[in-house]
Formats: C-alpha cells, structure tokens, sequence
C-alpha cells in the first residue's frame, strides 16, 4: 500500500502535457500535444494588452496561426471548435495576415497554469486563439475561440448551409445579405439557424421561433448590446455587443437579415 501510494503521488506530480489539438486542413491531418507546440520554434511570448475573455492584459506562450496552417489559402475558410461545442466561422485571410492584427495560438503550459475565467469556471486552456492589434482588422470577440480543442478547413458557411442562406435574387450590397456575413461572424459560433449549423452552444434562431417574432426591433437591439438590460440571469453566457464590435449600421443590417429569415423557415423533422 505504501509503495502504491508513492507511486500515485509520483504520477500525480508529472507535467499534464494530455491536451491535444487536431488540425484538419484538407488532406492534412496532424495532432499536436500541448508539449510539442510550447517547444515549437516559432513559440514566443505574447502580451495581449486588453484580452477579450479576461478583460485585462495577458501574456502567453504563443505561435503564430500562420506558422501552423500549412497549406491554406487566405481564401479558405476554417472552423475552430472549443470544448463546449462552441464553433467559430473563421475566414483564414486574417489569420495569415502579418500585417495589422495578427492571430496567435496561446498555449497553456500545465505547470503555469492561466486563471480561470470566473468563479466556477475553467481557465481558457488548453489552447486560445488570440490577437494583437485586433482593431486593425476589425476582429470582433468571436474570432477570440477558447478552450479550442479543433481547428477544421471547411467549405463557405452558404454552401454548407444552404438554408441559413437568404433569398438568391437580393443584391450583394442588400442589407439582408450584408446581415447575413455579419450573422456568420458573430452569431453563428454559438447559434444555429434552420437547424443548420455545428455549434452546439446555443438556441437556433429561427425554429421554432425567430427573435424578431418575440422582441420589438429596438428592444431586439437592446438585448444583443447587453443581454443582461432585458433578461437578468447570472448563468446566461451571452456576450453584450458594443458599438465597437458592431456598429449601428450593423446591428440593423443583422437584425433585417433576422427579420427576413423569418419568412423562410424550413420544416425540421
């Protein structure tokens, strides 16, 4: 009994070096282990001076995204997948920009450990997308995946998705279809549409019922600024949209696409 509790408390004093992430970009597909990518050679600290899920300045071992796509295009697009089903639509042009914001992958290193996000709640480990300079490029907090355990090339979200799509005849300028990219970048992480959709985070918004059908437009537009001003729910998770993420113009042009998909439901079975 001694010896195998020597043994545990041994085991229990190694590094946790278990956390993997799995890259899938085409025909490539790799696993990296959080002791790889720490000693990676473009490895390096990084200061994040306002931290979009901390709410203050970090610093983190990080590699630069372009490092570790190999491959893509700034064309292609990506899905990073987090732990708790979260999936954000990534277009990679940003990610392999080396001018203005630039993406880096933040590793948690086990014996240095980052803090947790709340009370209760874990840390934003194991692996973090961040960003500097993210007002150069207009990267909006969505783009900040955490707790990413999968990083996906994917087709454009309309071919995958083509229920989520609005009505082909609108022009490209339409507000409606303009809504319709701003849904992508900052509702579809969390949200379905139709059914339609891979995260697993939050309610569809359009079956059974649209949003535009139960809120007013204004109080609408109150709820996405801040979530908590029409419904007080210490568990909610729901982010407040600022004018800086998005602008008046924005919100109205998402809220028109919102209101338009209401029309086009589909029949779920």
């Amino acid at each position: 009994m001694k010896r195998l509790t020597i043994f545990i408390t041994a085991l229990l004093s190694l590094p946790a070096y278990a956390a993997q992430l799995t890259l899938e970009l085409g025909d490539t597909r790799r696993t990296w282990q959080t002791v790889e990518l720490l000693k990676h050679p473009a490895a390096q600290e990084v200061r994040i001076d306002d931290d979009v899920s901390y709410k203050r300045a970090m610093t983190y071992r990080a590699i630069p995204m372009a490092s570790l796509l190999e491959g893509i295009k700034p064309e292609d697009h990506l899905q990073a997948v987090a732990l708790d089903g979260f999936a954000a639509e990534l277009s990679a042009a940003p990610l392999l920009s080396q001018n203005g914001a630039k993406a880096w992958l933040a590793i948690e290193d086990p014996e240095h450990p980052w803090p947790a996000l709340g009370k209760g709640k874990p840390s934003a480990g194991p692996f973090y997308l961040v960003w500097t300079h993210p007002q150069a490029s207009h990267i909006s907090p969505e783009q900040w995946p955490f707790q990413v355990a999968r990083i996906t090339r994917q087709r454009a979200v309309a071919e995958r998705f083509p229920v989520m799509r609005p009505d082909p005849a609108l022009p490209v300028d339409s507000p409606i279809t303009q809504g319709f990219n701003l849904f992508q970048k900052n509702c579809l992480a969390c949200h379905r549409l139709n059914g339609a959709g891979d995260s697993q985070f939050g309610p569809d918004l359009n079956i059974p019922y649209n949003p535009t059908e139960y809120f007013g437009a204004d109080f609408l537009k109150r709820y996405v600024r801040d979530p908590q001003s029409l419904r007080h729910w210490p568990q909610a998770r729901m982010p407040g949209f600022s004018t800086r993420v998005l602008s008046e113009n924005e919100l109205d042009q998402l809220v028109s696409y919102l209101q338009h998909m209401a029309t086009r439901k589909v029949t779920l079975p």
